[in-house]
């Protein structure tokens, strides 16, 4: 039934919205019918001619309301609307994002309205051409002095056939009056039962879901139950294990004790010993701190000569280019280069034996 009544009606407008309704109480005050934005759809029943606003929220359907050519629907703010709903016996509020979704929605309801006038309409003269038994009215033949009873003839045979046929009329009226009851009735029944219909489908959809990611659960909770249930066991073994061995017969407690004793002299003796080289370490620390300090010294008395033999070449290079400028000074010049040739060798002599001292002190 319901793939089938899906079939006959189609949506031709949707938008999303806040739904809101009156509150039955005060009726001043809305009271949300969905937390967050819902979907709010136009549907169509082309079997029936029939245009309705639907909307479900969760398991149940918020909105389910029929339109109808007296319905009015509202701008009240920027962008929330209103309409009255009398067979709902409620007031339904629609808060949009925007201007123009709520623009939109207006303007489909107003031309949903439309259509739905000239459906009834239509409906209505359909359905008095297939019942001609309800479109009966007064006789024809009947003239039109005899649409009241006469004055004259009271108990005459003529004030009997009309008021028999009279009283055929009004219950043809009655008749038909009932019956469109019957089917205006059962026309608000159907629309009912086809939320309802929608609604369990949408409920049952769901419970379908939940009910296979409860079997899911249900594997992974049999699972680690099996895991519990191993885990109980071997825990179980251990404290039997324990339990046996506890009841074993141990070390007396004087065994115990010349035990503890002796591994603490033993503890205390390794103390010492590492005790003893610390100190050792430490003494050779300061040794060495020693010996980098000469050491240090001896870079630098090195380094001394270094400048020292660096300047001294550099004199014997500005004595060589004197040499070179001048024929006349060089004869003169050769006895100051011989002296400082001789300077040179002390001096250089005097590097060796520093040198020699220094890698002595190296070596030691």
């Amino acid at each position: 039934m319901f793939p089938s009544h899906r079939e006959r009606e189609q949506p031709i407008f949707t938008a999303r919205a806040h739904v809101f309704q009156i509150d039955p109480a005060t009726k001043r005050n809305w009271l949300p019918a969905s937390k967050h934005a819902v979907t709010v759809s136009f549907f169509y029943d082309a079997n029936r001619s029939v245009y309705r606003i639907i909307s479900v929220g969760g398991t149940k359907a918020i909105i389910n309301s029929t339109i109808t050519p007296n319905m009015t629907f509202t701008q009240t703010s920027q962008k929330f609307g209103q309409w009255a709903d009398s067979r709902a016996n409620t007031v339904y509020g629609l808060g949009f994002a925007t201007e123009q979704q709520l623009q939109q929605f207006s303007d489909q309801f107003k031309e949903v309205k439309e259509a739905a006038r000239l459906a009834r309409e239509k409906s209505q003269e359909k359905f008095e051409l297939t019942n001609p038994a309800l479109n009966i009215a007064a006789p024809q033949e009947l003239s039109e002095e005899h649409h009241s009873p006469p004055l004259l003839t009271v108990n005459g045979p003529e004030d009997k056939l009309f008021r028999s046929k009279s009283a055929d009329t009004e219950q043809l009226k009655s008749e038909k009056e009932r019956i469109k009851k019957m089917l205006s009735e059962g026309s608000i029944c159907e629309i009912n039962l086809e939320a309802e219909l929608f609604t369990l489908q949408d409920s049952n959809a769901k419970l379908v879901a939940a009910l296979q990611e409860a079997n899911t659960g249900v594997e992974e909770w049999k699972k680690q139950l099996a895991d519990y249930q191993e885990e109980t066991e071997r825990l179980r073994d251990q404290v039997a294990e324990l339990e046996a061995q506890s009841r074993r017969p141990g070390p007396s407690e004087s065994e115990t004790r010349d035990e503890l004793t002796q591994s603490l002299e033993e503890l205390e003796a390794l103390l010492k010993s590492k005790d003893e080289e610390i100190y050792n370490l430490q003494t050779k620390k300061s040794d060495i701190h020693e010996l980098e300090k000469q050491r240090e010294d001896s870079f630098q008395r090195l380094k001394d000569v270094e400048t020292r033999n660096a300047e001294l070449e550099e004199r014997v290079k500005h004595a060589e280019q004197s040499l070179a400028s001048s024929e006349e000074e060089r004869e003169r010049a050769a006895s100051e280069v011989q002296r400082v040739i001789d300077v040179l060798d002390v001096k250089i002599y005097d590097l060796n034996e520093l040198r020699q001292s220094l890698a002595k002190l190296i070596d030691k």
